[in-house]
């Protein structure tokens, strides 16, 4: 939260420039004002913004203005050439896939019969306004009053010291939250409107607020403003050169670089753990990894990743791979490597990946290690069909899983988090058009964004501001990398999986019939281990904690500090977060943690001590291709390094 706003430092003011002045005069004010420092607390403050300042250079803006324009032209006529079928594309994609309006109008429509609501909401919001001026003309005569309004705790796009100790960017932000505030209210308070509309439209007015924030706005972001005045506006020249870039790579819509995609490579110096490939199949190819241990434990380990994302989330650096790690510690590792389909594959189903994907690759462990028993990983979505093909498993008598790890998986999506907000019936038929549209798959591109929607300000509008209106260039950041190299999806399977297991929630009814098969979680016996991150968005702790109820054998939940990738990628050598551990499993989860005990660091080794406990025993060292499937290709594979739409 921010801090006390205290007196102004003293104004500098660049003074009317008349005939009699030096020329020369008004371009000193920037550069004295760049020198000039403001001390608070003893500490070298942050450099005092001013609106009214210019650029030493007027000239020099000038070119650069019309450098930009030159290029913006260029990318305009380039835009032209291929607009026939981008207007195409619009006629044939739905207009509002969100239904925003609809979301919106249903709320407000609640007011039509209690204007007087309305006229309430409507007169807190003059009060507030009146107190902000009130406010804002006691500081101009020197006071130091209280703010009507401030920042939520955590919310950093207002740390820059400006927007405390200068007078008309505090009026703005505070005017900011304030307005912010009376919309948020009025989606709340609507009348005979349900919850779930309700949350829907605050969630879109969340974006709204977002998209509108004055830290979007190289005017009033004091950080923007003074790297304007440092670099002599080469930052707008630098943001404009990147925003072109970004829309050239996205054919003609934004494609956003959340970090510098020249930095890494595939097998390079990303995803690098010596392993083969081994078996594959045209849904996924099976990686399995070189020993680096004498003995490893008898028991083969296969893991199942989420088919939207890319396996290497797993085999990121040396440092910080689950997979190297597992293998360090004895393991002979397998991971499916799904593949990124494209138009062909649009009527690949639920029932496709499984039996291609988790029973293909149960069979092809099998033949490499000779054992007729596996240890699993399930990560997000491949633990929601891990979970799925153990229930078909059980109801066939098929033993060869022998225990079950699910990292921030889900069975039952009765809280399952903003994400129930995209699924309702015509959220669905609209997204239906839109895979239509691209040819019968849902580009992967499309799934970033929904996930980037969930932490807009984090993901979002910090990134335009650093890449556009900054001009830096992003970072190299290998998580980041990793979440923009999007996966594609086929129809069927996507909307498979959005219509029965978040919206109608059948997996955790007992309602899913497989091939003739009913699901039912309860017949699922074999040991469980589930982990949840705290502050999971997108698998919130509280649904995985309902999920690990819904199994009828021995079930382990842990729940790591913070969320749904850092929460998982967390080894012992980083020492950081925490962990806490229950052995029970009580009705709700706020009693689970209230009886918890927490430990600090990685809850890797917590969860290997589990693992083995269920997987005892100890073989020779397996060397992929000596057993009965013969080397295809060295890891991490071809099928990884096909990029999505």
């Amino acid at each position: 939260m921010s801090k006390k706003p205290t007196k102004s430092a003293k104004k500098v003011t660049s003074k009317k420039v008349t005939k009699k002045a030096p020329k020369k005069a008004p371009r000193k004010a920037p550069k004295k004002l760049a020198k000039k420092s403001v001390k608070s607390g003893g500490k070298k403050a942050a450099k005092p913004v001013l609106p009214e300042a210019i650029l030493e250079d007027p000239a020099k803006l000038q070119g650069l203005m019309a450098e930009m324009g030159s290029k913006g032209q260029a990318f305009l006529r380039e835009y032209i050439e291929t607009q026939p079928r981008r207007v195409l594309k619009q006629f044939e994609e739905p207009q509002d896939p969100l239904d925003v309006g609809g979301a919106i109008n249903e709320v407000f429509s609640g007011y039509a019969a209690h204007p007087e609501k309305l006229m309430q909401i409507q007169f807190g919001l003059w009060e507030d306004f009146g107190k902000l001026w009130m406010s804002a003309s006691n500081r101009a005569m020197g006071g130091d009053p209280e703010p009507v309004a401030m920042p939520e705790a955590g919310d950093r796009r207002f740390n820059h010291e400006a927007w405390q100790k200068n007078q008309m960017l505090d009026f703005i932000k505070q005017s900011y939250l304030i307005t912010g505030r009376w919309l948020r209210q009025s989606v709340m308070e609507a009348e005979h409107v349900d919850e779930h509309t309700k949350a829907r439209a605050l969630f879109h007015v969340e974006q709204y607020l977002s998209a509108i924030a004055p830290t979007n706005f190289p005017t009033t972001n004091p950080e923007v403003l003074e790297e304007t005045l440092r670099t002599q506006g080469e930052n707008l020249k630098r943001g404009y050169q990147n925003y072109l870039d970004d829309l050239q790579r996205g054919k003609g819509e934004l494609a956003m670089k959340h970090t510098d995609l020249q930095a890494y490579e595939v097998g390079v110096n990303i995803a690098t753990t010596p392993g083969k490939v081994v078996f594959q199949n045209d849904v996924l190819q099976l990686i399995q990894y070189n020993p680096s241990t004498e003995k490893v434990a008898k028991r083969p380990l296969l893991i199942f990743p989420p088919w939207i994302n890319k396996f290497y989330i797993l085999d990121l650096q040396p440092e910080n791979s689950l997979i190297r790690w597992l293998v360090e510690q004895g393991r002979t590792v397998f991971v499916c490597s799904w593949i990124n389909p494209g138009p062909q594959m649009r009527d690949y189903s639920f029932s496709d990946y499984m039996h291609k994907g988790i029973f293909a690759a149960l069979d092809a462990v099998g033949k490499a290690t000779g054992e007729d028993e596996a240890d699993t990983i399930g990560y997000c979505i491949g633990g929601t069909m891990l979970a799925s093909a153990l229930c078909y498993m059980a109801n066939k008598g098929d033993k060869r899983i022998a225990s079950a790890t699910f990292f921030t998986a889900q069975t039952d999506f009765s809280e399952a988090g903003d994400l129930l907000l995209f699924v309702d019936d015509k959220q669905i038929e609209n997204m239906e058009k839109q895979i239509d549209a691209a040819g019968g798959i849902l580009p992967g591109s499309a799934m970033s964004k929904t996930f980037n929607m969930l932490r807009p300000n984090d993901l979002i509008w910090s990134v335009y501001i650093d890449n556009y209106l900054k001009g830096k260039e992003p970072k190299k950041f290998d998580l980041l990398y990793w979440n923009d190299d999007a996966t594609n999806q086929p129809k069927a399977l996507h909307l498979f999986y959005l219509k029965n297991f978040y919206r109608d929630n059948m997996l955790s009814k007992g309602k899913m019939v497989l091939d003739g098969v009913r699901l039912d979680l309860k017949k699922v016996t074999i040991p469980i281990f589930m982990q949840a991150g705290e502050r999971d968005h997108i698998a919130p702790y509280r649904s995985v904690y309902n999920s690990a109820r819904k199994f009828g054998g021995d079930v382990t939940y842990l729940l790591a500090g913070s969320g749904h990738i850092a929460g998982v990628i967390n080894p012992p050598s980083k020492n950081k977060y925490y962990y806490r551990t229950n052995k029970s499993l009580p009705a709700k989860v706020e009693k689970w943690v209230a009886q918890s005990t927490h430990f600090p660091g990685s809850w890797w080794p917590y969860w290997l001590q589990w693992l083995e406990r269920q997987s005892k025993g100890e073989v020779p060292a397996r060397i992929p291709g000596a057993g009965g499937l013969p080397v295809i290709e060295d890891a991490p594979g071809s099928y990884v390094k096909i990029k999505g739409v």
